[in-house]
């Protein structure tokens, strides 16, 4: 098939995989309600990290000038969602001089997606499938802050982060058309998003048992 009809039709199985997150309530499971934000936030934290990393990482490697500065640019927009995140941390009192987000180590997540070694596998994981995670992620915790009154931090994600999420995943989904031009390309490609929405999946399961919560921002 042709790039154009392989990337809608990854679009269109993404979408139903995430169709499933639109019906979770926005609970709090077992928590009495007791899950503060800055917790939240502190998570929020490790996936902006973890998302800059991985495209300054991919870039050194990446030869297609067009995607090495889309990755350029991403890692910039996630540090900026970290200082932002940060900034409003700080300025409600929390302390976070100490507070290392991967000090127990990189997701699973992030673990695999570091060993892609094709530009169309990155791509399609990346800013393709896992970017629209984040948005799907993050809409949710947009309605849990309005649900608390939390309108400072709901405008953040609803004036930056979630126009910088978009923007990723508009340009992964462009050059991936541009990319994933043959058979095998959209195999790997294909492979690699599946297996980004289901380790993403396996996190939130994961995220519920321990926190009690299925609003966690990010991916």
């Amino acid at each position: 098939m042709t790039s154009s009809e392989f990337v809608r039709e990854l679009h269109n199985e993404t979408a139903r995989v995430l169709e499933g997150l639109d019906r979770l309530e926005l609970v709090e499971a077992e928590s009495g309600n007791q899950l503060d934000m800055p917790n939240l936030l502190r998570i929020a934290l490790k996936n902006e990290l973890e998302a800059s990393e991985l495209a300054a990482y991919w870039m050194v490697s990446t030869t297609e000038i067009d995607v090495k500065l889309g990755f350029a640019r991403q890692a910039g927009d996630e540090a900026k969602h970290y200082r932002m995140i940060e900034k409003l941390l700080s300025d409600r009192g929390v302390d976070l001089t100490s507070f290392n987000p991967i000090a127990t180590g990189y997701s699973k997540l992030f673990e695999y997606l570091k060993t892609l070694p094709d530009t169309a596998s990155r791509l399609a994981a990346g800013q393709f499938t896992r970017e629209a995670i984040a948005q799907k992620r993050n809409e949710q915790f947009i309605r849990l802050c309005e649900a608390r009154g939390d309108k400072e931090t709901a405008a953040l994600y609803v004036d930056v982060i979630q126009p910088d999420e978009g923007y990723h995943h508009l340009l992964g989904r462009s050059m991936l058309e541009k990319y994933a031009t043959d058979a095998a390309s959209q195999e790997r490609a294909r492979a690699a998003a599946q297996r980004t929405l289901q380790l993403a999946e396996e996190l939130r399961g994961i995220a519920e048992k321990k926190m009690g919560v299925c609003q966690i921002p990010g991916c």
